[in-house]
C-alpha cells in the first residue's frame, strides 16, 4: 500500500521482500474468501482495536472500510457484503486481486526485488542479504514492514526483533491473538467429540459477549467465538494462571421455563433425552455440560438450567504463537510519532503488524495494515518534503 502512494506520488520506490515470493500471508487469509473489512457501523468500527484504538484512529479515519472496498473494486475485486457484514472480494480469494495489483505498481515503476531478507542496520544504510550475497542501501527513507509473528513459515518469523532491540528501540514480546486455547478435555470427550462444532452459543468474557459458534480440538477449543475472546481470555491467563469462558448453550430460551421443563421430567428419562427435550440440547452441547460440570446429572432442576446458561468453559493457555491468526506485541507505540516515524531514527518507518497492536478477525487486521501502510506513506512524503525545503534552503 506504501508502495502504490509513493510511487504515484513520483518517488522511485523498491521494495525487498524476504520470501521468493509477495504477499504469501495475504494469500493464505484469501484462502477462505480474503476478508477485507467490515460493512458495521464505522464508530464501532473503530473500536475494534482496543488498546490501540487511539493510537490507531488517525490512519483508520484516512482509509475508512468504504474507501478500501473503493481501491478493490477499483482494482477490479468488486467487493460484497456477507451476512456476517464482513465485506469480501466477489472472487472469494486473494489471487485475483494480488496480480491486479502487482500490475498496477509495475506500471508506476516499483521494483520488487524476491529473496532479498533484511538482517540489520550499518550506519545510516542496511544490510541486506540475498542469493548473491549481502548487499548494502542507503536509501533516502525507510518503511518496515515485517509483520507480526503468527505463521512464521510465511516469512514474518520475527528476526528482526533482535536487531532493532540492539538499535534501542522499544519491542514488546510477540503473544498469540485469535487463537485456540488448551483446556484438559478427558480421553473420552476428545475421542468422540475432537473435530465437532458447538453451534448457536453465546460466550462471555472480559470481552463481553458474542454469539457464535466454536470447535472441540484434541487439546482444547477454537473457531470464530473463541478468537472473539482471545484477547480477554489470554490476558486473563497471564495474571491469574487460567480463565473461564461463560457459555450460554440455549441462547433465546428463558432459565426458569427450562427449569419448569426439568421438573416435569419422568425418572426413567435419560440425561441425554432430559436436556434434549428440555434445553434443546444436541449430543455434543450435553457432553459439554458432563465434562465442566461433573455432578450435573445429580442437579436440582433449578440449578441445571442456571448451569446451561452460564457453563464454566476453563482454559489454560493459548495454544502456540506459530498456529495463532495473528500477534499482539512488536514495536511499542512510544517509539514512533503521528507519521508512523521511529523517534530514535528519523527517515525510517514502521507499519502493520510489526507494531504493537492487535484486532478480532472480521476484516479489522486487514484494515488496519492497510491503513498504517497509507498513513506512514504519507508521513514519508511529508518527511521528504520537509527534507527538500531544508535543503533548498542550505
Amino acid at each position: 500500500m506504501a508502495a502504490e502512494i509513493l510511487s504515484a506520488a513520483g518517488h522511485a520506490v523498491t521494495v525487498y521482500e524476504a520470501m521468493p515470493t509477495v504477499a504469501r500471508k495475504f494469500l493464505l487469509a484469501g484462502k477462505s474468501g480474503l476478508n477485507l473489512t467490515h460493512s458495521e457501523d464505522y464508530a464501532r468500527f473503530r473500536e475494534r482495536y482496543g488498546a490501540a484504538n487511539a493510537r490507531l484512529a488517525s490512519a483508520l479515519d484516512g482509509l475508512k472500510p468504504e474507501a478500501l472496498r473503493d481501491w478493490a473494486d477499483a482494482l477490479g475485486a468488486d467487493t460484497f457484503t456477507g451476512s456476517s457484514g464482513r465485506v469480501f472480494p466477489k472472487a472469494m480469494k486473494g489471487s485475483p486481486l494480488l496480480r491486479a495489483w502487482l500490475r498496477r505498481l509495475s506500471a508506476q515503476g516499483v521494483d520488487i526485488q524476491t529473496r532479498h531478507r533484511w538482517i540489520g542496520f550499518d550506519g545510516k544504510g542496511h544490510r541486506i542479504l540475498t542469493p548473491g550475497g549481502e548487499i548494502w542501501v542507503e536509501p533516502q527513507t525507510a518503511l518496515f514492514a515485517f509483520g507480526g509473528g503468527s505463521w512464521p513459515k510465511l516469512g514474518s518469523d520475527g528476526s528482526w526483533m533482535a536487531p532493532f532491540a540492539g538499535a534501542g528501540i522499544a519491542i514488546k514480546p510477540f503473544r498469540p491473538a485469535n487463537c485456540g486455547f488448551d483446556l484438559p478435555w478427558s480421553p473420552h470427550f476428545t475421542e468422540r467429540f475432537s473435530g465437532a462444532p458447538v453451534k448457536a452459543v453465546v460466550a462471555t468474557s472480559d470481552a463481553g459477549s458474542v454469539q457464535g459458534e466454536f470447535v472441540i480440538g484434541r487439546s482444547g477449543v477454537e473457531g470464530s467465538l473463541i478468537y472473539a475472546h482471545a484477547a480477554a481470555l489470554r490476558d486473563r491467563i497471564e495474571t491469574d494462571g487460567s480463565a473461564v469462558l461463560l457459555l450460554d448453550l440455549a441462547p433465546g430460551r428463558d432459565s426458569n421455563r427450562m427449569a419448569a421443563d426439568f421438573q416435569r421430567q419422568t425418572g426413567k428419562m435419560s440425561f441425554s433425552n432430559r436436556l434434549r427435550k428440555g434445553a434443546g440440547l444436541d449430543a455434543v452441547k450435553t457432553a459439554l455440560v458432563r465434562e465442566c460440570v461433573p455432578d450435573c446429572q445429580a442437579m436440582p432442576p433449578e440449578e441445571l438450567a442456571r448451569t446451561i446458561k452460564k457453563l464454566p468453559l476453563r482454559v489454560i493457555r493459548p495454544r502456540p504463537l506459530e498456529e495463532a491468526i495473528s500477534s499482539a506485541g512488536g514495536i511499542a507505540w512510544e517509539e514512533l510519532d503521528e507519521r508512523y516515524m521511529l523517534k530514535s531514527h528519523p527517515g525510517l518507518f514502521a507499519a502493520g503488524e510489526m507494531i504493537d497492536w492487535e484486532a478480532p478477525t472480521g476484516g479489522y487486521l486487514l484494515t488496519a495494515c492497510f491503513a498504517t501502510g497509507k498513513a506512514a506513506a504519507e508521513g514519508i512524503l511529508q518527511w521528504l518534503a520537509a527534507a527538500e525545503k531544508n535543503q533548498a534552503r542550505s
